[in-house]
């Protein structure tokens, strides 16, 4: 038992090794070094927050929090789910912690976010998903910082009937939610998941409330092929979504899906041009983008596309 508990991944141990390809001059980062950067690892230390920087090994870590940005991840360290290319571990998470929403809340404002982004593991456990979290959370940041805008990346709430209309009535700025690959990927890369309920999730905000930016994001280099990106694409904007991101998958083990290629910058910027085409308010597509990355400043983007929008339909009519 006592090793189990010491196992990120215990059930990926008995898997075969996923040997990559060896990772190309364009997505190698520098180590994370600075003093902004111990300070702000500290303050989240301070007030015993996870974030999703360091649980899901992200490349952007040290660029994000040299300028006092982090993500926080809320409901726990301990997901639900077994997704073959997460580094957040799989497991029985722990009863929830009914302090966190104001601990996230006042790290929200000692850290000074003019936006901040909170995710969450999948509770498949909770009766709603952990939707009620994410509304004191949300709540709980209004209160304490009430001029910081708020996104947040949540899970599927596959089978939690209600839980999205939860979420939507505490009007967050940004409501974001991954489809992560292409619907043929979906067995092997998202097991836990359903490609079209996602999909309907972010349609469903949209019609519950309209002003709420929505967004979504995939991961390429995970076997999908052009034509499969373009129809995702597609589908997202059939559902109204308005902000895009895409970035290369990077495999944290070799227990977790292989790398089938890495993608090149000059193909981040043609899926760049294809997605605006299609009518997206905004699109961030790079090898280095991630879901959060930039988001403070994406969010004002947002807005000013918005509005951009909105006048160029008021001079047609």
């Amino acid at each position: 038992m006592n090793l189990l508990k010491k196992i990120r991944h215990p059930e990926k141990v008995n898997k075969p090794d996923n040997i990559s390809p060896p990772k190309p001059d364009w997505l190698k980062v520098k180590a994370p070094l600075g003093s902004l950067f111990n300070k702000t690892k500290g303050l989240l230390d301070d007030l015993n927050i996870t974030t999703v920087c360091e649980e899901a090994a992200c490349p952007n870590i040290g660029s994000c929090w040299e300028k006092k940005h982090a993500t926080m991840m809320i409901m726990g360290d301990i997901c639900t789910r077994a997704c073959s290319f997460c580094n957040v571990a799989t497991g029985k998470p722990a009863i929830l912690d009914l302090s966190e929403p104001i601990r996230v809340a006042k790290s929200v404002a000692r850290l000074g976010l003019t936006h901040v982004v909170i995710t969450s593991v999948d509770r498949d456990d909770l009766f709603d998903g952990g939707a009620s979290h994410f509304v004191n959370t949300i709540d709980s940041i209004r209160e304490i910082s009430p001029k910081t805008s708020i996104e947040i990346l949540t899970p599927d709430f596959l089978r939690k009937d209600g839980a999205l209309e939860k979420v939507v009535k505490a009007k967050p700025d940004v409501f974001n939610h991954n489809l992560e690959t292409v619907p043929r990927l979906y067995p092997s890369v998202r097991p836990g998941a359903r490609y079209f309920h996602s999909l309907n999730l972010l349609s469903k905000v949209k019609l519950l409330d309209p002003n709420i930016f929505t967004k979504s994001g995939i991961m390429v280099g995970l076997g999908e092929n052009e034509n499969e990106v373009f129809q995702v694409m597609d589908d997202m904007r059939s559902a109204d979504i308005d902000f895009l991101t895409i970035g290369q998958y990077l495999q944290p083990t070799i227990k977790h899906h292989k790398i089938d290629r890495f993608v090149e910058p000059e193909e981040f910027n043609k899926y760049k041009t294809v997605a605006l085409s299609k009518g997206f308010l905004l699109v961030s597509s790079s090898p280095l983008t991630r879901s959060s990355f930039h988001a403070s400043e994406d969010f004002i983007s947002l807005k000013n596309a918005k509005e951009r929008n909105i006048q160029q339909n008021k001079r047609n009519h």
